[in-house]
């Protein structure tokens, strides 16, 4: 029997298991069944409110083989790599490891190569507050002129 972690075993995969951000939910489902989905969102919150976890699920619902939905299938190839974290595609970036201007530079280098196999290539920072000033400041053009695949 392998070990896992409770959150991870409790983490919620589609929009409807997220508890306590009805809000943030009910934005996200609308621009995606609209089809007005912004460009770069910013989640902000205490720690364990299901930041990273309501990314990973937007990151499903854009990329989901069965098509952009606000309920990804989360049996799709794409779906089970983004919910494994191996996904070409949805990259998940530690800020607070990977804070300093050369690790931006890198990033930047990726963002222009379009995704291997879904239609959009994903970026998830976490822990975006613990980059260096100059760090952000390499980040500001990328995410005010993303390419159209970002």
């Amino acid at each position: 029997m392998s070990y896992l972690v409770i959150a991870r075993k409790w983490r919620p995969q589609r929009f409807d298991e997220v508890i306590g951000q009805p809000h943030v939910v009910r934005t996200l489902e609308n621009a995606i069944q609209s089809n007005r989905v912004a460009h770069a969102y910013l989640f902000t919150g205490a720690r364990g409110v299901g930041k990273t976890s309501v990314a990973r699920i937007l990151a499903k619902a854009l990329n989901c083989e069965q098509g952009v939905s606000s309920t990804p299938c989360n049996q799709c190839a794409n779906c089970l790599e983004i919910t494994q974290g191996n996904s070409p595609d949805v990259l998940e970036i530690d800020g607070a490891s990977n804070r300093g201007i050369d690790n931006i530079r890198e990033l930047r280098e990726t963002v222009r190569y379009r995704p291997l196999k879904s239609a959009s290539k994903i970026y998830i920072i976490d822990e975006v507050h613990m980059l260096t000033t100059e760090a952000f400041n390499a980040l500001l053009k990328t995410l005010e002129e993303p390419p159209a695949h970002v």
